[in-house]
């Protein structure tokens, strides 16, 4: 088994506003049942969104004064942060929003400056590690990310993520796991597809659990879409005329509640 002896901590941050019921978190407790095959593990879910959070006043006192400490108390943060630095595997959880994190997560992210060091005016490195350099650096670590999205494919759109967390941690500081057309996939319950898209993700917790990594070939794999090009525009034109019969029949007072 990989980094330290005995049973794995595995952190999840669910940064959907959906919570429980975020189709991305269908394919992440796939992966974790993956995990669970080969190895007992210390579970726990944080659901961002139910956190009390306030947004960073940009002080930068976790970069001088209180050096890695954050002045703001009276909130989770710390709370997360603590998790975070006792956690073996830490995996971010959340859909891709207008091509960027849920601004609930953004918040999350924004707070946890104080895990990264001090800017002192360098230049971004050349070897694709962390910007700043990670303030408690653990090499037995490990950082995955497992978002999805209702596009096509991943190929692009996911641009502005992979360059905010290539900045954050370094390009080879954690494992991105982009996937697409999971809501329409999730919400056509049809179970016997569902379950073949999802053991890939299982197969691949199961691997990472017995590995400590997951190489270019699974990752790929698993951003492979569950549907034909042709198939997901049927299926997306169905949805949007669904929704406009939908609004047709609701009435404005409802609909200004959604």
């Amino acid at each position: 088994m990989w980094g330290n002896p005995g049973k794995k901590k595995v952190l999840v941050i669910n940064g959907s506003p959906k919570q429980n019921k975020s189709s991305t978190m269908v394919i992440t407790n796939a992966f974790i049942e993956g995990l669970k095959m080969s190895s007992d593990i210390d579970l726990e879910i944080i659901n961002v969104q139910s956190l009390r959070i306030k947004p960073c006043i940009d002080c930068l006192s976790c970069w001088g004064r209180t050096e890695g400490e954050c002045i703001i108390k009276d909130d989770d943060v710390a709370m997360v942060k603590e998790k975070i630095l006792g956690a073996d595997i830490i995996i971010e959880s959340f859909p891709l929003f207008f091509f960027s994190m849920p601004g609930i997560l953004k918040l999350l992210t924004d707070r946890l400056l104080s895990m990264m060091l001090t800017y002192r005016g360098h230049k971004p490195p050349e070897d694709g590690t962390s910007f700043h350099g990670l303030r408690y650096y653990d090499p037995n670590k490990r950082f995955i990310i497992i978002s999805s999205c209702a596009y096509t494919e991943v190929d692009k759109v996911y641009d502005a993520v992979k360059a905010q967390f290539d900045y954050i941690v370094g390009k080879d500081g954690y494992y991105g796991i982009y996937v697409p057309q999971v809501k329409t996939l999730v919400e056509l319950n049809s179970e016997s597809k569902t379950n073949r898209f999802l053991e890939k993700f299982i197969q691949a917790g199961k691997q990472f659990m017995e590995e400590g990594s997951l190489d270019s070939e699974t990752l790929k794999s698993l951003s492979k879409p569950p549907f034909s090009e042709r198939a997901y525009k049927i299926f997306l034109d169905q949805f949007w005329q669904e929704e406009k019969k939908w609004k047709r029949h609701v009435p404005l007072k409802i609909l200004k509640q959604c």
